[in-house]
């Protein structure tokens, strides 16, 4: 099936078209190279990290693809999703409320600066 672009699956071309990525380890920004595979760490020390928990859970009834938090990380994690709600929250208070566009820019700058930090699992 030919997608708008003329290209098979429907997409824009694959090379190109990525968009940016974060590290499956502590969630930062990966810098993506102009060619090759998608990297999914943003450095070896997170790499290593990942394989290290990897491997600590081979011949457990964990699955490969959980995630383990401390309970510290699991409160940080619910933590910044309240202040992502709190934040979202005060733009649809200050929009019924009739606020000017600088006010609702200040606004809507805090909730996606909260919600970038919400991203990151660690």
């Amino acid at each position: 099936m030919r997608g708008e672009s003329g290209t098979v699956g429907g997409g824009i071309g694959r090379s190109r078209a990525r968009r940016p990525s974060t590290c499956l380890w502590c969630g930062r920004p990966v810098i993506e190279g102009a060619a090759g595979r998608r990297r999914r760490y943003c450095r070896q020390s997170c790499r290593q990290r990942a394989y290290e928990q990897r491997t600590s859970l081979k011949d457990t009834v964990v699955a490969d693809d959980a995630v383990v938090l401390t309970e510290a990380e699991a409160g940080a994690a619910a933590d910044r999703a309240f202040g992502v709600r709190c934040a979202a929250e005060d733009v649809a208070t200050a929009v019924a409320e009739g606020a000017d566009a600088a006010e609702l820019a200040e606004l809507c700058d805090r909730l996606v600066t909260l919600a970038k930090d919400a991203e990151r699992l660690r």
